[in-house]
């Protein structure tokens, strides 16, 4: 195995090393709120959204449960779940891997920022079709990943951390696949700290 194949198994063990220093240091501003906003116009008032990676579910989570949607935040990571039920106990915060997903349900809206491109290219093409498939048919399915199809690296705290990305692309045939489309991908978008993010549409 490559070292960056063993640097994309250890993304959980990272987070968990971390999650109290990454809660500390991560940006409260909400420059995706733009995106969110976008994103939350395609749920219907008061509709459930899934977050997956959640983290600590600050600040996304806070957000989007602030303007009424119930939020349901999965992360693999069960210190990040542990700081998120302690910050706010009342919602729904569950520990597990999105590779394994399996809610046994469909939501209004899902959402994976900054999370779905911590897999390697091959676990994205089998998990991108597994969240569709937690989406009702029109609702949003919002991504971040890279601009081309590559990895890198970037950091966690201290610790170097991996990610992937596939073609826009490929990213499209494997949407239409599963019946849905490609609502918006904007690469690098520099009204979102250089995110490069992908808003789809289940069918």
């Amino acid at each position: 195995m490559s070292d960056l194949g063993k640097l994309a198994g250890r993304t959980l063990e990272i987070y968990e090393r971390n999650a109290a220093r990454y809660d500390r240091e991560r940006g409260r501003s909400l420059f995706e709120k733009g995106w969110l906003d976008r994103f939350a116009a395609m749920v219907p008032a008061g509709g459930r959204i899934l977050d997956v990676g959640c983290g600590t579910g600050a600040p996304i989570g806070d957000y989007l449960a602030g303007s009424g949607h119930a939020v349901t935040g999965v992360d693999g990571a069960a210190a990040m779940i542990a700081l998120a039920r302690d910050r706010r106990p009342e919602r729904d915060w569950q520990l597990g891997d999105m590779r394994a997903l399996e809610m046994g349900e469909r939501f209004d809206g899902v959402l994976a920022w900054d999370s779905f491109f911590h897999l390697t290219g091959d676990e994205q093409r089998e998990v991108l079709p597994r969240l569709l498939r937690h989406v009702r048919p029109g609702g949003p399915l919002m991504l971040t990943v890279g601009p081309a199809e590559g990895e890198v690296t970037g950091h966690v705290a201290d610790d170097v951390v991996y990610h992937a990305s596939l073609s826009p692309e490929e990213y499209r045939r494997i949407i239409e696949a599963c019946g849905a489309e490609v609502a918006a991908f904007a690469v690098e978008d520099p009204a979102c700290d250089g995110h490069t993010v992908l808003l789809a549409r289940a069918g």
